[in-house]
């Protein structure tokens, strides 16, 4: 064309301009230079140049064209505008778009139906619904999609109400409007309304069906959407990538894999398995109903994966138990986002692997990726149980310095670390700046203050709650009847039990009735706790038995405890408590025959005590120590120190309690086995590496024996020092000689 002069003739350019833009594989900078070398452009080449850039998503370069036309004093059509308003909708430019409407007035263009409809859209699409209706109602001519696009603005932002008057004001209601409701009724919680229009209309599409499928999976009402789907499917109308998607996530959430393999199937028969987003529902679907094999094949065939394939499959691992192969798959990832750090830290955090959780967690902060609510949550989590204050406190302030929002989980999950690692403070301080406060809130503050000691509190929260106007539900009542519990307030348990079932219509658990039996027992009415266990409707879990096993072995009542711990070691053979309390109840007898009986029936059926531990965070490293140990690489200092407090107790009194060791030993062996606890070689091991004034703060897996709840106190009194243990019914906060338990625990 250039060679014989044509393209000097603008209707021939514009027809070689309009087929280069037109056609995919042609770069738009090419169709740029035949646009530039063009010698007499007119409206309608600047037009075809302007939908090119459009259709390759470059709508700024748009409007950039249209300044061109400016500038060249070329006049804009009809066509111009409804180009350039669609440039703004789709970079949400609403400011360029009253610029342009301007432009519109001043030619002329403002009546022009299709230039007021992309108006329309414009605005909407930018969230101005208050101009797009005032160019709605000052159109002189409306036509179906003018009423469409208002339509569809008040179901983008989900304005019911004026969409339901747009909707009935409709000179005509077509089946695109129709559905933009049911996607508004769907998005709104409204099913009924959505359902009865769905009935209602004459005529329905495919995008009908896929809006009501939709509108009950978002709603959490998935059996209905695989029933309508299977409706749908039986009248014959074909399925889309969309309706697809809402059946397969409706079978991850009901966990229905036969279900979710016939959509899989259908998917295939249609020639729409391939694309990404299904084939990333397929993997999720597959990995939540534990179907991890085929979740992987799928995985490793498809050709095409995005982050949301990688994540899938790393969640879908952490929920079948295997976590070496999410963390295997995790590394290899090309790109990480916050949702995969979340699926491994959070993967961690279920397994109980907390040590790892922290040590991904400080990977992440290297990588410079921000944590997120679930990962701050699960790494809060993590710092609880190892007992690691000091990471766990540098995460609130992480949290704070970032200026990142409290909500109730995070505020939940920090009130609940610094009471575990017995900060009540601090956990009274994070309640008090929280905006929102959920009964989980409160549950965690009464459950805290009671297993610190501070009952009275821990009740008077209560009622504080009550007058805030928050229900209490189940687990509030576990915390408030643990309260009771921890101080033995026998009539003020039976008042709160009476409470939850006459006032507050809560029916009371297992856990509830354990509580009762436990209180109880701790206050010495054995008979009357036993009377409570027959008198149960449900069968006494294991925690039930065994805090009436531990009152017997309290209280001398051997008679109760023998007859009950032999049918508890009949019915549970491999429960190692049961097994250790028996023997614990024959030994203080001095029998030591059935101790040895009740021993060799545990090592016949492998059951093996749960050692002591304890563990205790100095300098940011959390230490471990069982009963015995040595492996410490301070050892010889802790030795030392044990000594030293040896020494010191003997001076405040201390006489070791060997009815404390279950062992056919002599007197001197039993107080070696009894200074070698796993919480003294913690005490003794704080005593050398935590400075004062400090508190030494340990956590142990088991309840704290009475020799060294006693040494502890007299430890605190000796050293001038506070020391917390955190064991696993209580806290015990030791000073000057004594214990916030009052010595009942």
């Amino acid at each position: 064309m250039i060679l014989s002069g044509f393209f000097k003739d603008s209707f021939a350019a514009s027809r070689l301009l309009k087929f280069s833009t037109e056609l995919p594989f042609i770069n738009i900078n090419q169709s740029y230079q035949i646009f530039s070398h063009i010698e007499n452009p007119n409206g309608f080449i600047c037009n075809t140049m302007m939908k090119g850039y459009m259709q390759r998503n470059s709508p700024c370069k748009a409007i950039w064209v249209y300044k061109l036309m400016l500038g060249s004093n070329l006049a804009a059509d009809n066509y111009t505008y409804p180009i350039l308003f669609q440039s703004c909708s789709v970079r949400l430019a609403e400011f360029d778009g009253k610029c342009i409407q301007d432009h519109v007035l001043k030619v002329g263009f403002d009546s022009d139906v299709y230039i007021q409809n992309t108006l329309i859209n414009m605005y909407a699409v930018c969230g101005n619904l208050s101009d797009a209706r005032k160019v709605f109602d000052g159109s002189s001519v409306l036509d179906m999609v003018s009423w469409n696009s208002m339509l569809a603005g008040y179901v983008l932002v989900g304005n019911v109400e004026e969409a339901k008057d747009v909707y009935d004001r409709m000179p005509e209601r077509n089946v695109i409007a129709s559905n933009s409701m049911i996607v508004l009724f769907g998005k709104k919680g409204n099913v009924e309304e959505a359902c009865n229009l769905f009935n209602e209309m004459k005529q329905k599409d495919l995008v009908s069906w896929s809006a009501l499928i939709s509108c009950y999976e978002q709603n959490e009402m998935y059996e209905k959407a695989l029933i309508l789907f299977k409706e749908m499917n039986a009248n014959g109308i074909m399925v889309d990538e969309v309706v697809v998607l809402s059946v397969l996530s409706a079978c991850s959430r009901l966990l229905v894999v036969i279900t979710g393999k016939l959509v899989h199937g259908l998917a295939v028969k249609v020639g729409i398995e391939t694309y990404v987003n299904l084939q990333n529902a397929l993997i999720h679907m597959y990995s939540s109903c534990e179907e991890v094999v085929t979740a992987q094949k799928l995985f490793s065939e498809s050709c095409w994966l995005d982050q949301i394939s990688w994540n899938s499959m790393i969640s879908g691992y952490v929920k079948c138990g295997e976590i070496e192969k999410a963390r295997a798959l995790f590394d290899s990832m090309p790109d990480k986002d916050n949702v995969s750090w979340s699926a491994m830290i959070s993967g961690y955090a279920q397994q109980d692997r907390f040590t790892e959780t922290l040590v991904l967690f400080q990977e992440m902060q290297i990588e410079g990726t921000k944590p997120d609510e679930t990962i701050l949550v699960s790494v809060i989590s993590a710092c609880t149980h190892l007992a690691a204050l000091d990471q766990g406190k540098w995460i609130h302030a992480y949290i704070r310095k970032n200026g990142l929002k409290i909500n109730i989980i995070l505020g939940t999950t920090l009130i609940n670390m610094y009471m575990k690692l017995g900060c009540v403070e601090d956990a009274l301080e994070v309640f008090k700046v929280l905006e929102e406060k959920g009964v989980s809130t409160w549950n965690a503050l009464i459950l805290g203050l009671a297993m610190n000691g501070l009952v009275d509190k821990s009740l008077k929260t209560f009622s504080e709650m009550k007058e805030h106007g928050v229900t209490p539900n189940e687990i509030t009542f576990v915390a408030v009847l643990g309260a009771c519990r921890h101080m033995g307030l026998v009539d003020e348990g039976h008042r709160h039990f009476n409470s939850m079932i006459q006032e507050h219509k809560i029916g009371p658990n297992i856990k509830h009735y354990g509580c009762m039996v436990d209180l109880l027992g701790r206050a010495g009415m054995l008979k009357e706790a036993e009377e409570l266990i027959e008198r149960m409707p449900m069968a006494p879990d294991v925690s039930t038995w065994g805090a009436l096993l531990g009152a017997c072995k309290k209280y001398g009542d051997n008679e109760i405890g023998e007859r009950i711990g032999r049918k508890l070691v009949e019915l549970h053979p491999d429960h190692d408590g049961f097994n250790v309390l028996l023997s614990n109840i024959y030994a203080s007898k001095g029998n030591w025959v059935d101790v040895l009986e009740v021993r060799g029936m545990m090592r016949q059926h492998g059951v093996v005590k749960t050692p002591g531990c304890s563990m205790i965070e100095a300098h940011g490293r959390v230490h471990e120590f069982l009963a015995g140990d040595k492996t410490h690489p301070q050892n010889e200092d802790i030795e030392h120190m044990l000594d030293e407090m040896a020494k010191k107790l003997k001076l405040e009194g201390y006489a070791p309690d060997t009815r404390e060791v279950s062992l056919d030993i002599d007197e001197e062996e039993k107080e070696t086995t009894l200074f070698r606890h796993s919480e003294k070689l913690a005490i003794a091991f704080g005593l050398i590496a935590i400075d004062p004034p400090t508190p030494i703060r340990i956590v142990k897996n088991l309840r704290i024996c009475n020799d060294c709840h006693t040494a502890a106190k007299l430890i605190s009194k000796a050293f001038n020092r506070e020391i917390v243990v955190r064991d696993r019914h209580r806290f015990h906060h030791f000073k000057q000689g004594s214990c916030s338990c009052m010595d009942y625990w």
